[in-house]
């Protein structure tokens, strides 16, 4: 399949790019750039705006005056499943492509993804990318997903998701059409985060894979995002697996065990970079107590236990000397509001520069507020979006020392008991 394939290549398949979006006005404009940058350029691109607050719909409006292929879907707030379910009921693509409204792509992640899933048998219904974790400025944190899985590959899937993320993935719509959509009573449980798994599990049952092995996809890292919510993930992930042991009775028990160790490391790695030593500490316990062996051959075990450890012991005492510190500086800030015995007149007289700059933020933000009528949106996205995804993807740190690093990794003890149970489960 050639590069830069023509929007109208009537022998090309219609690929349906879906993009669920709640609040993502920091980063829809870059994802939406990297999507529209793909040299497979026969692309639709459903923006679903789940109840956003924020200036999202706006910024997708923007595009989609741009480029017809940007097609933008509102409704009330009903989270990602929902939204991505909609999403595909509105696409016309034979391929579905996911992705998360602040992830991003190489520009050739679809065109070949698409040429691998055209020249595989109908019976390969889902082709993956590797992908890298990115930060919120864009830059490659270390993270990666490089697995080299294919075929059958339901029972891998148990034991862990290798696939990485949501938005690494191009499905056949004929998957859908099979087993469903996303699971949107995650959700009502409280047990968002795992939906891209579940639907992935589903169409195992049925369909093979077949990875592209190339970093493609850059999986953004942030605070606020869903990926952050670990008490909601772990429920999920446990109410994935009870509905897997239900439906798939001859994968051991073990297996599930040892998922749920996976994902209790998984959960204690994002823990710290989030900088919570307690549920770091929590999750490795957990990690333990379901799969001892494996968890004392992980290295990261050790890095994590000792250094969440010193911040247990050390930090409540610098946090008691910050909290004297700020408690300090406000009074000196703003008297009145920290209760200082200073008169009125002396506080409101303090307190004039204070309401200044809040009356000059505001009316700031008013200015810059968008509204239907407004020629340009929230952000500058011209400015915004200068940076190609390729220049995203090779800042900070490089992909050269990732590769190092993961011939190194293949080398650790965990990683080779893991390739040998990896092989044991190809033999259920």
């Amino acid at each position: 399949m050639s590069a830069n394939t023509s929007k109208n290549d009537l022998a090309a398949p219609l690929v349906s790019v879906i993009i669920p979006a709640c609040n993502a006005g920091s980063f829809i404009a870059q994802t939406l750039e990297s999507v529209l940058s793909q040299t497979y350029q026969k692309i639709e691109v459903l923006v679903v705006d789940d109840g956003s607050t924020d200036a999202t719909p706006e910024i997708v409006k923007y595009f989609a005056e741009k480029d017809s292929r940007v097609n933008l879907l509102q409704r009330s707030n009903a989270g990602v499943a929902i939204a991505r379910n909609l999403a595909v009921s509105h696409s016309k693509g034979e391929f579905i492509a996911p992705i998360d409204a602040d992830d991003i792509w190489e520009p050739q992640n679809l065109e070949k993804q698409v040429k691998l899933l055209t020249e595989s048998e109908p019976f390969v219904g889902v082709v993956y990318s590797w992908s890298l974790d990115i930060d919120e400025g864009g830059l490659l944190t270390g993270g990666f997903y490089n697995s080299t899985l294919e075929g059958e590959v339901r029972d891998a899937l148990v034991y862990k998701y290798f696939i990485g993320n949501a938005s690494s993935s191009l499905i056949r719509r004929a998957c859908f059409e099979k087993v469903g959509g996303y699971n949107s009573k995650l959700k009502l449980e409280n047990a968002q985060g795992c939906e891209d798994w579940e639907l992935h599990l589903r169409i195992a049952k049925y369909y093979q894979f077949k990875v592209v092995p190339e970093y493609l996809v850059g999986y953004r890292q942030i605070a606020s995002s869903m990926s952050c919510n670990y008490a909601a993930m772990a429920k999920g992930h446990s109410l994935i697996m009870a509905d897997v042991r239900r439906d798939c009775r001859e994968v051991p028990e073990k297996v599930y065990r040892w998922s749920s160790s996976n994902f209790y490391i998984y959960l204690a790695v994002k823990s710290d970079r989030n900088g919570d030593y307690r549920s770091t500490l929590l999750w490795l316990y957990r990690a333990l107590k379901d799969d001892f062996l494996m968890v004392m051959l992980r290295h990261n075990l050790y890095l994590l236990s000792i250094k969440n450890m010193l911040k247990m012991i050390f930090l409540p005492l610098t946090k008691s000397n910050l909290e004297l510190k700020q408690r300090h500086s406000t009074i000196f800030k703003n008297p009145a509001e920290a209760g200082s015995p200073i008169d009125r007149e002396a506080a409101d007289r303090l307190n004039k520069p204070f309401q200044a700059r809040n009356r000059m933020t505001s009316e700031a933000h008013s200015i810059s507020s968008l509204n239907p009528t407004h020629e340009k949106p929230l952000i500058d996205i011209d400015e915004k979006c200068q940076l190609k995804p390729t220049s995203k993807l090779s800042e900070g740190t490089t992909l050269e020392k990732i590769e190092t690093r993961t011939k190194i990794h293949r080398l650790l003890p965990s990683q080779i008991y893991e390739r040998m149970r990896l092989n044991s489960l190809k033999g259920l």
